[in-house]
């Protein structure tokens, strides 16, 4: 008969909560392979819950703040639109073609930009001037026109090349700034070579590639032109839109200001909106972000749990011997439950505190090399080690009543 903690639970048939700890400590230690494999499977599930939680606060956080930015800088201005006979919304004004000269005089506005689509009539938009009849039919990325500091006004860069200019807008030169998007659909990656794009039949010169946008990201899958060559070409009427970039906290001012600027006998004809008004987007993509990386911990969770559960079982197989010793000398059947429950229970406690360290240690760093800031509520390191206790209760239950069920006489048998 084996010494110590193991002679004194057979001997008492009632274990001791003092000895019943006594003896999962020296169970889960007679093993350390299958200790560490335990426990590996406990600090994977529960690391990869915090790191879940913590990657999805710290990137809402940047969403949130990403927002408030936008919302502090920026100001849309669209024509208002009423219902009509056909039940439809209509726009009651159409964008004055002087609109970005009016509004650079508000106080606050430090660019602005109007854009618009260009309807090419069927037409596409191709690299080359070829018609294929055999060829899928393709439309091709979108056109727009522009006229302003479109990127002042939307935060945009140039990858590679330049932004057409008042000069080429005066002349109507036939010149167009692809979005990045819409250079990777036209196999463009370089302006060096002035390459051109067919817009039906017209050719314009490629002068620049522009990425990054803050606002009216759409234009990043664009062929943006100049308004007044856009007008020559293909009859564009008037602006969609309105995008001024205005200094930090002057949104509201220039909100308010703007359609009077506009039409001062109309200024109902407009309506001013700041990306604050989008709270609930903003909210949205916190909140599917933060369901996104816990959906992912979770399952990550659940397999260190079926990890914890099937080297349990191996546990119990390789111990029947030791349990039908024990339950032959008077140890109960709730008294081996109770064991392989707290070594079950002492794992996912021990994973738990390794997990959630190595976790907040794996948000630090990739907040780090993202150039974040941390974020991670205490609750969640927390709860962590709790999940961790509570993995391993749950993934050792059902190896628990099974070693309880084993009889003494088949297992000392068997051995």
């Amino acid at each position: 008969m084996r010494s110590g903690p193991r002679r004194v639970l057979a001997r008492a048939g009632r274990a001791s909560i003092a000895a019943l700890m006594r003896e999962a400590v020296v169970g889960v230690g007679m093993k350390p392979a299958r200790f560490l494999a335990t426990l590996g499977a406990t600090v994977i599930g529960i690391g990869s819950l915090v790191v879940a939680a913590g990657v999805g606060q710290t990137a809402a956080v940047q969403v949130a703040s990403r927002f408030d930015s936008v919302a502090a800088t920026h100001v849309e201005v669209s024509a208002a639109k009423s219902e009509g006979a056909d039940g439809k919304d209509h726009a009651v004004a159409a964008l004055p073609t002087d609109g970005v000269d009016r509004v650079v005089r508000l106080a606050g506005v430090e660019a602005a930009v109007q854009v618009g689509d260009v309807d090419l009539a069927g037409e596409r938009v191709t690299a080359v001037d070829l018609d294929d009849p055999e060829a899928a039919p393709t439309t091709g990325p979108l056109v727009s026109a522009a006229v302003g500091d479109l990127l002042e006004a939307t935060g945009g860069t140039i990858v590679t090349g330049r932004m057409f200019d008042a000069g080429h807008r005066d002349r109507a030169d036939r010149v167009a700034v692809l979005g990045a998007d819409a250079a990777d659909a036209l196999g463009i990656t370089d302006v060096a070579s002035a390459p051109a794009v067919f817009l039906g039949h017209i050719p314009y010169t490629v002068i620049g590639i522009v990425d990054g946008l803050a606002v009216q990201t759409t234009l990043e899958s664009s062929v943006i032109i100049p308004d007044t060559a856009a007008r020559r070409d293909f009859g564009y009427s008037a602006p969609r839109i309105l995008e001024i970039a205005t200094a930090p906290g002057a949104s509201s001012l220039v909100a308010r200001q703007a359609p009077i600027a506009l039409a001062p006998s109309a200024p109902e004809s407009f309506d001013a909106t700041t990306p604050a008004e989008n709270t609930s987007l903003s909210g949205g993509v916190r909140n599917d972000l933060g369901a996104a990386f816990l959906v992912i911990g979770g399952i990550t969770l659940l397999a260190g749990g079926a990890g914890i559960m099937g080297i349990t079982l191996l546990s119990v197989a390789q111990r029947s011997s030791e349990i039908g010793l024990r339950r032959a000398l008077g140890a109960r059947r709730s008294d081996i439950a109770a064991q392989f429950l707290v070594e079950s229970g002492l794992v996912g406690v021990i994973g738990g505190i390794s997990g959630a360290a190595l976790g907040v240690m794996a948000v630090v760093v990739v907040s780090a090399l993202s150039g974040w800031a941390p974020v991670l509520d205490p609750v969640v390191v927390i709860g962590a080690v709790l999940a961790g206790a509570t993995l391993g209760l749950v993934s050792g239950a059902y190896p628990a009543v099974r070693a309880s069920r084993i009889e003494p006489a088949e297992a000392l048998r068997a051995d």
